[in-house]
């Protein structure tokens, strides 16, 4: 199987192709209220990061931003052709989670500095229950080297995302890359206290819950 190319940043149009079909399988089978919608910008060159709880996650958030979305994705999606070609031509890209992957940074920057969104989990996996965890650095690295702005998104759930429950999808206004705080203290105190930021920002927009009932 041929190995992903991270040289260069490519993005398929196969994602925007299926972004009303997605929309429409989302509203059926998981009945997704979106809030915050104003808040997304109309062009790209900023970083999404959202808490993650299902696999679709990615999907129901890239059908509501205009500007291609590359996300990253654990290594082992990669591993089956299939699965490779899926992944691939939905923009995205493997990390090897646990460690630091300079081939995947190195590309999220080109992502961002060409002008696209790049999409991260900053728990670095799902949640079991559902609830946020804390953030790894992974996120303020490459917002540092990027100086990127990000918007934060929270996925809340009281279902535990079953099929045909609620689920709300809020996005927050975005957070400036001078908020972050970068330049006030040692290089690794600056990175957890950067993504405890983004985290707790998230967090916020996630303890809204499902908030008053609106029309997506």
């Amino acid at each position: 199987m041929k190995e992903f190319d991270y040289s260069r940043v490519q993005s398929y149009r196969l994602a925007e192709v299926m972004k009303p079909f997605l929309r429409l399988l989302a509203k059926t089978l998981m009945k997704i209220r979106y809030e915050g919608t104003e808040n997304i910008p109309e062009n790209g060159g900023y970083i999404v990061a959202s808490n993650h709880i299902t696999a679709p996650d990615p999907t129901y958030i890239l059908t509501r931003i205009k500007t291609p979305v590359h996300y990253m994705n654990k290594t082992e999606h990669f591993k089956k052709p299939v699965m490779n070609w899926i992944y691939t031509r939905f923009n995205s890209f493997p990390v090897n989670r646990g460690q630091s992957d300079r081939k995947a940074i190195d590309y999220s920057i080109k992502v961002i500095e060409q002008g696209n969104v790049l999409g991260i989990f900053p728990e670095g996996t799902r949640s079991k229950d559902f609830a946020p965890k804390q953030a790894r650095t992974g996120v303020a690295l490459i917002a540092r080297e990027t100086k990127a702005d990000v918007l934060p998104v929270a996925i809340y759930t009281s279902d535990q995302a079953k099929p045909f429950t609620r689920l709300t999808i809020r996005f927050g206004p975005l957070i400036p890359y001078e908020s972050l705080g970068f330049g006030n203290a040692g290089k690794s105190e600056e990175l957890k206290a950067a993504s405890d930021i983004i985290m707790k920002e998230i967090v916020t927009l996630w303890q809204q819950g499902h908030g008053e009932k609106k029309n997506a």
